[in-house]
């Protein structure tokens, strides 16, 4: 079937459609990992954005259930170079066109992603509508442009989970990094109340492989009821749509700064940074892949690390005296991590569990223990 992509500048983009034959509207982004595709198309933040892939081969080790960063693709579509139809890895269970038809999404292949990936850049992002059931490119264009946008809709509201639950039974494993091995839990030593905007599975495993036990909490949770639960903490996750727009999360985070020991993690960076009086913008194009270099203000080190998200924190914005700026972005100087000033809370705009990798940011997990122990003694 034949696949189209409309932009709402007017770009028609023509392609060979797969998974779903169907339209959706969405915001256009772009992530440049070299592998991962899995963890990217079920990663909650990319609710309501159809991502293009610059690799320019997908699906090649098709889709296994124990990559999933959660229990459905949460993209909007996706669009690809080429599509590979037959998957060779002993792990596969189904090939990513079976997989993305069975979960009712639709995609393209046959786009040139890296020219699409330069428009994008150069234009900043855009709305767009990937189909493929025939729709002309000229429908696609206007159906693009009368899409309200990110801003319009709660997408935290629609990926957060219903009820609080504990994560994990005692006893459970997860996988090892060669999938093979399993990696049984250690010692629980605290009790962590996280709050669920979309959270990758990635988190909670790191989370649990510290000794933490994560209480999930939905993104509608009040301070009194988190605080009720007995936890030594919260942590706070990523997730999809403007940052502004949760403003229910907020109000939970600022009820809880002081109170207790804060983690957040991308979204979560965010929540905190509006909780304790401060703004976030939209970037131009967003920050969507494996690669990108963040200095330590404090220390000097610079790691290279796995982000996804298209908005940032305003430094100007934050109370002068009260959070202190720790980490910037090298390609572009954003605001890369916060904390408050004299401890008890602090956050990072991307991914220690980089899921897809890599590992460079994976001792914030620790850091966040050692805080508990502080907290607890």
């Amino acid at each position: 079937m034949e696949g189209i992509i409309g932009l709402e500048d007017g770009t028609i983009l023509k392609g060979k459609g797969f998974g779903l034959e169907g339209w959706v509207a969405a915001e256009m982004c772009f992530n440049t990992s070299m592998t991962g595709y899995e963890e990217i198309l079920t990663d909650p933040s990319y609710k309501g954005q159809v991502v293009a892939l610059t690799c320019p081969e997908i699906g090649n080790t098709g889709i296994n259930p124990e990559d999933e960063e959660s229990d459905k693709p949460q993209v909007s579509g996706l669009v690809v170079r080429r599509l590979s139809r037959r998957a060779s890895n002993w792990r596969q269970r189904e090939t990513l066109d079976v997989y993305l038809r069975r979960h009712k999404i639709p995609a393209v292949q046959g786009i040139d992603t890296r020219a699409l990936t330069r428009k994008l850049r150069i234009q900043g992002a855009m709305k767009g509508v990937l189909a493929t059931n025939g729709m002309s490119g000229e429908e696609a264009v206007r159906r693009a442009r009368e899409w309200p946008g990110l801003g319009a809709e709660d997408y935290v509201a629609q990926v957060t989970c219903k009820k609080p639950h504990e994560w994990d039974p005692e006893g459970m494993d997860f996988p090892g990094k060669l999938g093979s091995e399993r990696i049984p839990m250690p010692k629980v030593r605290h009790r962590v109340a996280a709050i669920d905007c979309g959270m990758k599975r990635n988190i909670l495993r790191l989370l649990r492989q510290e000794g933490i036990q994560p209480v999930v909490f939905p993104a509608t949770a009040k301070a009194e009821e988190i605080l009720q639960a007995n936890v030594d903490g919260v942590f706070l996750s990523n997730g999809p749509g403007d940052p502004s727009v949760p403003t229910y999360v907020h109000e939970t985070v600022r009820n809880l700064v002081g109170k207790k020991p804060i983690f957040g993690i991308c979204l979560g960076h965010q929540m905190l940074a509006h909780a304790l009086g401060g703004k976030t913008f939209k970037l131009k194009f967003g920050h969507r892949g494996g690669n990108q270099p963040v200095k330590d203000l404090r220390s000097g080190k610079v790691s290279i690390t796995s982000q996804n998200h298209g908005y940032a924190v305003d430094p100007q914005s934050l109370p002068k005296g009260k959070v202190e700026v720790t980490h910037v972005n090298l390609n572009d100087g954003t605001c890369e991590g916060i904390q408050l000033k004299g401890g008890g809370a602090f956050s990072v705009q991307y991914h220690p569990e980089a899921a897809p990798g890599p590992h460079d940011a994976a001792y914030f997990f620790r850091q966040f223990s050692d805080l508990l122990d502080a907290g607890r003694s």
